[in-house]
């Protein structure tokens, strides 16, 4: 079987490691999509039905004003008018009219429609509106009295609804019996402008259809859009399906409708289905880009990796075979002035002594190499690392920019201070800043978390390893607020007194009974064990190595109903740990 090269498996470890990252963001981005059209369905289908109810609410409102007008006083004489000889009208009844116009008047503007309010008197042979008192054609009349909400096109376009009442009610099919007759008109224009302002994004482009009868368009409706989809789904048979994705001129668009009973007219709405999934879409393309662009340049990388490290390597350990063999003539041909041509020198310059030296040298490299990995390794939780990237993915989809920045600048303070730091003592205002940073990115991500950091001016410059005080913070978090419904808070406070710092995390987290406090404490004064957590372990062992005896953690029940962790340290004159002078 082939030896298979560094170049080969590097490959190989990242198609490896890529495939399964690819599957996970396809089956995630997929459901998210599920998700999302069923959301907005049931968002769409919900402001229809909201939408159809004022329009509704409207007609039926202005359908009681007849038999509202009936029992008025007034209308009521007017109906009660049985003689009348012709001609001009006397004093009295055009008085009485008088009073009828300023009602009708008031009750047309009662509502938000424009609406029209018609008196016909057969006895008077007279039909009274609010303006206006005239004759009218008997026969017109006649031909469009019928029941209910009658609607005619008008030559503008627009649609007239019209209601009659008749008194008594048995002379509707026999309008010269009736005493008074009362019809109630408004125009597709109030309809309109609801659909204007229902029209809330540009997306959006509801109209009313009734078959046989016609469409009624928002004021900037495509209508050739419309007009295609109203023949789509009464060939298909789909005008009463509430929810729907269909095709038009190969663009999808997803297709909410309702029918309303009041009315009898559909409430049709169509979106797009591209302006809402687009975004995902190109989300989509530019993940599987940065992919390939990502495999692409690890394959580069890969490659200088084989040809600069590997391919001296071979000769090093072929030189260091034939060293085995005592073979003293082996020398080495330095390339350039980097690391290795360094070493093959220094390899044909002390042939005896190299071998020892380097093995040395190289080993100690990469236990400092691997012991500072290991600690900065332990300081990024792989599950806070991908709750943030999964926070700042919603929020991306949310278009929340302003969480996206926040989240942004607080992660990249976090890190920077992680993997940036050499000192082996900070100042304490400092790591306050980096523990800040991890809480904000809590409080992004919970939003019921309120957090207290008391730090008096005069600490703020005294020293404590780096790194300290975030595992308290953060096991206040994890163990304490998140298992815990309901408002988080952490409190942390830094005094000083007679000499000894001391450092308080508070939270009203679920907490620990007493024995589980005492096992706790049992536990950090032991060597670490696979049961022991190594976060609050590691600060009080760090703290005891660099403080002493008198330096360490105490567990006790906190004032707020969780846990209260204390670091505590006793002055040291010698410089570290105490405060410097201003």
């Amino acid at each position: 079987m082939p030896k298979i090269n560094l170049f080969t498996k590097i490959v190989l470890i990242l198609v490896v490691m890529l495939l399964p990252i690819m599957g996970l963001y396809f089956f995630s981005n997929r459901t998210n999509t599920d998700v999302l059209r069923d959301e907005l369905n049931d968002a769409n289908t919900n402001r229809l039905v909201f939408f159809q109810n004022q329009v509704n609410t409207n007609i039926s409102s202005i359908s009681l004003w007849p038999n509202l007008l009936i029992h008025d006083p007034d209308i009521s004489e007017l109906r009660d008018t049985f003689n009348f000889s012709g001609g001009s009208l006397q004093l009295d009844m055009i008085t009485l009219i008088n009073r009828i116009q300023r009602k009708l008047s008031i009750q047309e503007n009662s509502s938000n429609w424009t609406s029209s309010l018609y008196i016909f008197s057969p006895v008077l042979g007279r039909v009274v509106s609010s303006n206006d008192v005239r004759a009218y054609d008997d026969a017109d009349l006649k031909a469009r009295m019928k029941q209910g909400w009658q609607v005619k096109k008008e030559a503008d376009g627009q649609f007239k609804f019209s209601l009659f009442t008749a008194t008594p009610y048995n002379a509707f099919n026999r309008p010269e019996n009736a005493n008074l007759i009362i019809e109630v008109q408004f125009n597709s224009r109030n309809i309109v402008d609801m659909l204007d302002k229902f029209k809330s994004d540009g997306r959006r482009d509801p109209f009313f259809y009734k078959q046989d009868v016609g469409v009624i368009y928002s004021s900037s409706a495509n209508r050739k859009v419309a007009e295609e989809l109203i023949s789509l789904l009464e060939a298909e048979g789909t005008m009463d399906v509430s929810n729907q994705t269909v095709t038009l001129e190969g663009k999808r668009y997803l297709v909410n409708s309702q029918w309303s009973d009041a009315t009898q007219w559909y409430l049709i709405d169509y979106i797009p289905l591209a302006d809402v999934l687009g975004p995902i879409q190109q989300t989509n393309r530019m993940f599987y880009v940065t992919v390939g662009s990502l495999l692409l340049m690890s394959c580069v990388l890969a490659y200088v990796l084989y040809a600069q490290v590997q391919s001296p390597l071979k000769q090093l350990v072929s030189s260091f075979q034939k060293l085995k063999y005592e073979d003293y003539s082996v020398r080495l041909k330095p390339k350039g002035r980097g690391e290795f041509g360094f070493v093959f020198m220094r390899f044909n310059s002390m042939v005896t002594q190299i071998q020892e030296l380097f093995e040395k040298v190289y080993l100690e490299q990469i236990h400092v190499r691997e012991a500072r990995l290991k600690q900065l390794q332990s300081q990024i939780n792989p599950h806070f690392f991908y709750n943030c990237f999964s926070f700042i993915s919603s929020m991306a989809k949310m278009k929340n920019n302003s969480a996206i920045i926040a989240m942004s600048e607080n992660l990249s303070s976090y890190y920077r201070y992680t993997t940036r730091q050499e000192r082996d003592f900070v100042a304490l205002s400092e790591e306050l800043d980096f523990v800040g940073s991890y809480l904000e990115i809590q409080k992004l991500r919970r939003n019921q978390l309120k957090v207290s950091i008391e730090l008096p001016p005069r600490l703020r410059r005294i020293e404590i390893p780096p790194l300290i005080v975030q595992p308290l913070v953060e096991n206040a978090v994890l163990h304490g607020i998140e298992e815990k419904a309901g408002e988080g808070l952490i409190q942390l406070t830094v005094s000083e007194v007679q000499g000894q710092y001391r450092i308080i995390v508070d939270d009203n987290g679920r907490g620990m009974d007493e024995a589980g406090r005492k096992e706790l404490e049992r536990q950090l004064a032991e060597p670490m064990d696979e049961k022991t957590g190594c976060g609050l372990w590691n600060v009080n062992q760090r703290m005891q190595l660099r403080f002493g005896e008198k330096a360490g953690l105490s567990i006790e029940e906190s004032p707020f109903g969780g846990l209260r962790i204390t670091l505590y340290w006793q002055q040291d004159n010698t410089g570290s740990g105490t405060e410097e002078s201003a």
